[in-house]
């Protein structure tokens, strides 16, 4: 079994690639709930919603998250009612958020509910939530304390950042089951995801961080930056709010205790010797998955630094 972690775009986009070249049933996935968020009485899930979309075959491929094809009728309803709508929601989409929302309430925990969906969907890897608790990432601004979600969509990642705080991490637990599967593992991925709102959650939950820093099976980690940008999302403003290096060897840097090889674009190829003295084994390679063939390649090479 191989663990990932995982949470976005970025990370679906390596998965959908990865699911071509290993079995599907031999992955388990920690996906980031640092995002989840409740609107309109929901609730939204939005990083296991895109991975499991993506492996259901269904995501938006424009967007790289909602269903496919989906319309917007109840959010236009909404709009007449002069309810907020900065959080874009599909009809087929709140589909998943109503099934998720009454399993909530019957008493499900978001593990159960997210296997029922998975199940349904016909998906064969295993998906896992970090933890079933409620740990909400927030940004400190100059205005205040906001959810993520509100930071990077209303906001649109424009106000300057002071803190990244998770939200009662230290008393979260992971999931029945999934620190036994990790304890297992013949080696992790990280994918090319944010590593401060989508990783840096997953390894705040404190068993899970203990669990996979202890480990003596091999870590993979790859960067979301590719020319010392993110090709989506707020990360360069975020680490800059942060005070830290925006660049692959920046992001290496928040992973030199327990990564043991670190992949990186042809662009920042000029950082591999800077990160090899970090203590790494640095891989060269196109991380600009634009096609599925890229997306295989890169997925075959992480497999390759895994399997040695």
């Amino acid at each position: 079994m191989i663990v990932v972690l995982a949470g976005g775009v970025g990370a679906a986009k390596f998965i959908s690639g990865l699911v071509r070249e290993i079995d599907s049933e031999d992955l388990c996935l920690i996906i980031n709930t640092g995002d989840d968020i409740t609107l309109f009485g929901l609730e939204i899930s939005p990083d296991l919603d895109i991975i499991m979309y993506t492996l259901a075959g269904i995501v938006n491929p424009i967007t790289g998250w909602g269903v496919n094809d989906d319309s917007t009728n109840c959010l236009e309803m909404l709009r007449r009612y002069k309810e907020e709508t900065w959080f874009l929601l599909g009809d087929k989409d709140i589909a998943t958020h109503l099934i998720r929302t009454k399993m909530l309430r019957e008493g499900y925990t978001l593990t159960e509910i997210t296997h029922h969906l998975c199940n349904t969907l016909g998906i064969k890897a295993r998906l896992y939530p970090m933890t079933d608790q409620k740990v909400p990432t927030q940004i400190r601004t100059s205005d205040g304390v906001i959810h993520f979600e509100e930071y990077m969509i209303k906001n649109r990642a424009e106000d300057p950042v002071h803190e990244i705080i998770y939200k009662d991490i230290e008393s979260s637990n992971p999931p029945k089951g999934l620190l036994s599967i990790i304890e297992k593992a013949e080696g992790f991925i990280i994918c090319p995801s944010n590593p401060l709102v989508s990783i840096g959650p997953i390894l705040s939950v404190p068993k899970i961080k203990k669990t996979i820093k202890s480990t003596k099976k091999p870590i993979i980690g790859i960067s979301p930056l590719i020319g010392n940008a993110p090709v989506k999302g707020p990360l360069d403003r975020l680490m800059k709010g942060l005070e830290l290096e925006v660049s692959s060897r920046g992001v290496a840097t928040l992973y030199r205790d327990f990564v043991n090889t670190f992949i990186i674009d042809e662009q920042d190829k000029s950082q591999k010797e800077q990160i090899e003295r970090l203590g790494m084994e640095v891989l060269v390679t196109n991380t600009l998955m634009k096609t599925l063939e890229i997306k295989k390649a890169l997925a075959s090479l992480a497999l390759k630094a895994l399997w040695g």
